[in-house]
């Protein structure tokens, strides 16, 4: 038995690359699915009649299956194995993809997106595992880079591809792409990847901490999709579901710290460097999405590109990214991680300050260096973040942790794109409040610009009254323009300040070497 172990193990690294194609295939697919859709929803409203409320949760549901499933993915590892259940899991995703395409019912789509999500949410945090259980533990930092490639790129050329497929094809093949791609890593996987000699199966079904975790979990992560829509604490349902959450997860915590076979362990946390690198992802996913979930939405309503566009100038930033990620993985073996870090987020801190100087006049060249700026940043972050949060954890632990620090990472993300949505929001309504005090009726400027709008509408054939509407309308647009740069301004240097903030935590964690990680991953 033991013999049969260290074969595989061995089988394994002699195919390494292979398996990383395969593994970050599979989270990419994942990720990407998470963002598609988003650009298709207004062809879906009209293909199946339904409201924008209605189409939402197509979204969704996707997203809080993903997110529920997501930390039970150690466990439910231990409980089918490892190879059966991610390999199952990606042909769930697979087969409810095909299914999403061919759904002629708001209720079908919606419900075959939820399927879609419990396949989908065990792809990126098992793909993490086996990465870092196939690569020698001294090369970490290129499995980390690998991984990175899926995690950070995919929601830049999400949106990108799903406009371009939407707008060539139709909506149904932004799922059915996932067909082949997804029957190639379900192949891959099952030819290449064995279970873990470490995975252990859990001797009874934690069926109350299961319960807790979707309670917990759906009500938090519907909160943080809807709150901004329905004014947060001025909805009861949002804070019946923040008490919800919030009780949910103390009585999650307190079941798994004491219960015998917990679904979660949250044990894994005792560990210093685990604990930190937790901390210090939630921050750097509130940062992140902040600034991806931002710059889509400005490019498009501001700068009235299409997604395709946006997907064109986002491009280097992405490869960049890429790059950054390859690059970076090979330097943790030689330079302290903390330095690494602290340098990616200066460095993704500048980009932030430099787009926050971007006007609704800008083009898209003054893009390019900030976006390059922001791959390079992300880069140097995520690779020796994730090594030094997993440095501690033994083999029969990393399940557990890669679950553990992806989804709470997740939450961030979710946490960082309901606040900047909010501030945003507000922002944009003090700005103009306070631009407009000073569009007044005795200021020459503004009658000079709604005189010249008005003889322009007058000279295209409106009568006097019809044309001074006009002009204020076309006035009041621009002043709700210039509000909403404000506000994306500030949200970008909050983004940075949160990153920043990354850099005095770093004291709390070990200078860890690849050496005495490999010591620890060994054990």
């Amino acid at each position: 038995m033991e013999s049969s172990a260290v074969h595989a193990a061995e089988a394994e690294q002699s195919h390494k690359y292979v398996i990383a194609f395969a593994v970050v295939l599979a989270a990419l697919l994942q990720v990407i699915d998470s963002s598609i859709v988003n650009v298709a929803l207004p062809d879906m409203m009209g293909n199946l009649g339904a409201s924008l409320d209605e189409i939402a949760w197509v979204s969704t549901g996707y997203i809080l299956a993903s997110v529920v499933v997501m930390p039970l993915t150690a466990w439910l590892g231990g409980m089918f194995g490892r190879k059966r259940y991610f390999v199952g899991s990606i042909i769930l995703f697979t087969v409810s993809s095909f299914f999403c395409g061919a759904a002629h019912s708001l209720g079908l789509l919606i419900f075959w997106r939820v399927v879609q999500g419990v396949g989908g949410g065990a792809l990126m945090t098992v793909s993490q595992a086996v990465l870092l259980e196939t690569f020698p533990p001294e090369e970490a930092g290129t499995a980390m880079a690998l991984f990175g490639l899926g995690v950070m790129v995919g929601p830049t050329i999400g949106p990108t591809l799903g406009g371009w497929i939407t707008d060539n094809y139709s909506w149904p093949w932004i799922f059915y792409i996932n067909v082949p791609l997804g029957i190639l890593a379900a192949f891959m996987i099952g030819t290449y990847v064995h279970d873990s000699k470490h995975q252990k199966r859990a001797a009874s079904v934690d069926y109350a901490g299961i319960g807790l975790l979707i309670v917990c979990v759906s009500s938090l992560q519907y909160l943080l999709e809807y709150g901004q829509r329905d004014d947060w604490w001025a909805s009861k349902l949002m804070i019946a579901l923040a008490i919800i959450a919030g009780l949910g997860g103390v009585g999650l915590a307190w079941r798994e710290l004491t219960a015998e076979h917990p679904v979660i362990d949250f044990r894994v946390l005792r560990h210093r460097q685990m604990w930190v690198g937790t901390v210090l992802g939630i921050v750097m996913g509130v940062g992140l999405y902040a600034s991806v979930f931002t710059l889509p939405v400005f490019m498009q309503n501001n700068l009235r590109m299409t997604a395709e566009q946006t997907g064109i100038v986002l491009l280097p930033g992405a490869l960049a990214t890429a790059v950054s990620m390859w690059v970076v993985g090979k330097l943790t073996r030689k330079f302290d991680a903390r330095a690494l870090i602290a340098l990616g987020a200066g460095t993704f801190a500048l980009a932030m300050w430099q787009l926050s100087e971007i006007t609704s006049e800008s083009g898209r060249g003054n893009f390019v260096i900030p976006l390059i700026l922001r791959g390079v940043g992300l880069g140097l972050m995520f690779v020796p973040l994730t090594t030094v949060t997993l440095a501690e954890l033994s083999r029969s632990e990393l399940p557990q942790g890669t679950a553990l620090y992806n989804f709470f990472r997740q939450l961030g993300g979710s946490l960082g794109i309901a606040g900047v949505a909010t501030i945003v929001s507000h922002d944009t309504v003090e700005a103009k409040a306070t631009l407009t005090a000073h569009v007044t009726s005795i200021d020459p400027g503004s009658l000079g610009r709604v005189t010249m709008l008005a003889h322009g509408f007058a000279a295209r054939g409106a009568d006097a009254g019809t044309a001074m509407q006009r002009a204020y309308a076309v006035l009041d647009r621009e002043i709700l323009g210039q509000a909403s740069v404000i506000a994306y301004s500030h949200s970008y240097i909050i983004a940075a300040a949160l990153v920043l903030a990354l850099i005095p935590l770093l004291v709390l964690v070990r200078q860890t070497k690849s050496e005495n990680a490999a010591e620890v991953m060994l054990e």
